[in-house]
This record gives structure tokens, C-alpha cells and sequence, in this order.
């Protein structure tokens, strides 16, 4: 074979070769790449189904069932009923928030036991005695202000004399120092007053006794009602009838009974959302409202501490609409953050 025929074949041969060589990278870098494509396309599938996971759990640990039980104030009664419909209608459907109105300190006694009530709604603070009982219990409670209410002096709609009274007129009529309007101003009608209010059970009762008429015994014949709508009925009926209870009831009611406006010194006050706060002209007969909460089971049942941070979040947006003014901003938030801190 000739010189020329070898170099061509061996020319051949390492072209060959270098083709294979190159076909062999290709391949594997092929296969590295369809490697790589499906570690990747593994992985993507796995963090999309982390998510999913997830967003489950998340879906899983807002959907709450059972009940929440409130008991107390008949005053607070409308704010705490408007907020259970709320966060029942649209935050949690599958939670019962049960709301009753026994009074104040009925409610207490509800609240203050094994196994009570996990909140109390209260028109007045928790008395010390009330509060040696949780301790001994075992129950940490917490105060929550809900909102400000003016205490409303109302009347017939048709009496149109006792309009207008003084701070000191409205005391004597519930201490019986005064039985007959013609008493107060001889040009009124020569006829018997009938004073209303709410028992003892509330602490709208115990407000007025306290507060308004500095612990002087409401004496006479005064017709004390369970019921804030039998008395809103009573002083309707009553030409001569006067009564007293919060706001909400009076500013519900405008159809059957008036509300009396009020001389502290310097003229007569009416009650209203704008006139209501403790540093407004309506301060003197102005108190604060609560709910109070069981702490002990807040941290065990898990619906009832949503629904107290619900309570501490919207307390505001709702307490215009039921007859109080509003806490302030600063005041609700800081209530908020110690809610909050319960979990």
C-alpha cells in the first residue's frame, strides 16, 4: 500500500474519531440537562405543593367552631348583641357567640364560677370583692372598656314642663325630698311623681346610687324594673313618670320617651353622642363600660380568644350605631396589643 493511501486512512480514522467524541459530549450534555430540567421541575412541584400545604393550614387554623358565652349588663347588652352578629355573619360562622343581659352583678355571679362565663359585660368596674372571688377561683380577668355612656334622665313625651332640671332637682326626686312637681316649680302640675329605674341586679343602678346621688338611699315609692324596655313601657304610659337608664335605650326609643336635658351650672345639657365623654359637658353623668374578659379560657379555647381580639379591633366602629361614644384611638389600641399578648 502506498504512502499516500496510508496517511488518508489515518486522516479518516481521526476524523471518526473526533465526530464520536463530539456526539458523546453532546449526549451528555444532553442528558445533564434533562437532569437538571427535572431536578427542577421536581423541586418547583414540591414547593407548590409546600404551599398548597400551607395555604391549607392557614384556611384550617381560621376556621373556628364552638361557643362563646357572655352574660351581664343589660346596658351594654345592644353594643355586645351587635357585635356577636357581626363576627358571627362574617368572621365566623361556626362559632355561637351566645349574649345574655342577667345585670351586672347577676352577671358576675354567672361569670365568677367554675366552668362560667367567659365574659362579663359590666356598666360599672369590678368591685374588690368580685375580684378576692376570681382570684380565689383561680380566674384571671381582664378589663376591656368597650365604650363611654351617658346615664339619660327621661319623661313622658307629653310633659312639657320638666324638661330642663338641675342636677340637684333630679336628686331630690329620687331621694324623696320632693314628691310632687308643684314642689319643684309652682307653676307645674299640683300631681304625684312617679320615679323608674333599673334593680339593683345592673350597674346602672348602682352608677345612679353612687355616683349621681353619693350613695343617699333612692327611697319613696320608686318602681324598680329587671327590664330596660318594661321601663322605656312604664315612663310612656305615665304622663307623670320619670326614670332614668343609659343612653343607647333612650336614643332607641325617642318615639316613646324624651330624654330631660341637665344644668350642671351652666345651662342645661342634653345627652348626645357629641355631648357624652368624660372631659364633654356631659361629663358629670358620663361612665365608662366594660366587658370583662377570662383570661384562663382565652388561652383555652381558641374561639374565645378570637372573638376578644375581634371585640378589642372593632369595639370603635360600632359604639356610635348602639347609643355610646366612642373610647379613644390610642385607648383602643392599647387595649388591643394586651389582648393580643394573651397568646
Amino acid at each position: 500500500m502506498s504512502k499516500f493511501k496510508i496517511m488518508l486512512l489515518a486522516l479518516l480514522a481521526i476524523l471518526t474519531i473526533g465526530v464520536l467524541a463530539a456526539c458523546g459530549s453532546d449526549s451528555e450534555e444532553s442528558d445533564d440537562n434533562e437532569e437538571a430540567n427535572a431536578s427542577e421541575t421536581d423541586t418547583e412541584a414540591e414547593e407548590t405543593e409546600d404551599t398548597a400545604s400551607e395555604e391549607e393550614n392557614a384556611d384550617a387554623s381560621e376556621e373556628l367552631e364552638g361557643n362563646v358565652v357572655i352574660d351581664g349588663s343589660g346596658t351594654v347588652y345592644p353594643l355586645m348583641a351587635r357585635l356577636a352578629e357581626e363576627y358571627m355573619v362574617n368572621e365566623q360562622p361556626n362559632v355561637s357567640v351566645e349574649v345574655s343581659r342577667a345585670g351586672t352583678s347577676a352577671g358576675f355571679e354567672k361569670f365568677l364560677v367554675e366552668d362560667g362565663t367567659d365574659f362579663n359585660d359590666a356598666s360599672r368596674s369590678i368591685k374588690d370583692e368580685e375580684q378576692a372571688k376570681a382570684d380565689e377561683l383561680g380566674i384571671e380577668v381582664m378589663e376591656i372598656k368597650t365604650a363611654l355612656d351617658g346615664l339619660t334622665i327621661v319623661v313622658n313625651p307629653e310633659n312639657d314642663w320638666a324638661t330642663e332640671l338641675t342636677a340637684e332637682q333630679i336628686t331630690d326626686i329620687f331621694v324623696g325630698n320632693v314628691t310632687n312637681w308643684s314642689e319643684i316649680n309652682s307653676d307645674w302640675p299640683d300631681e304625684k311623681i312617679q320615679a323608674y329605674g333599673p334593680n339593683e341586679n345592673h350597674g346602672t343602678y348602682e352608677f345612679f346610687y353612687e355616683d349621681i346621688l353619693e350613695e343617699q338611699d333612692l327611697v319613696g315609692d320608686i318602681n324598680l324594673q329587671q327590664e330596660y324596655s318594661t321601663l322605656v313601657t312604664l315612663v310612656a304610659d305615665d304622663v307623670n313618670g320619670i326614670g332614668f337608664f343609659g343612653f343607647g335605650y333612650y336614643d332607641n326609643n325617642q318615639d316613646q320617651v324624651q330624654a330631660v336635658g341637665i344644668d350642671f351650672g351652666d345651662g342645661a345639657v342634653t345627652p348626645s353622642l357629641e355631648t357624652i365623654g368624660e372631659e364633654g359637658p356631659y361629663a358629670d353623668y358620663t361612665r365608662p363600660v366594660f366587658t370583662y374578659l377570662n383570661v384562663n379560657n382565652a388561652q383555652e379555647k381558641p374561639e374565645v380568644y378570637d372573638y376578644a381580639v375581634y371585640v378589642g379591633e372593632t369595639i370603635n366602629d360600632f359604639a356610635g350605631e348602639t347609643g355610646f361614644a366612642p373610647i379613644p384611638d390610642e385607648e383602643q389600641q392599647a387595649q388591643l396589643e394586651e389582648i393580643q399578648a394573651i397568646q
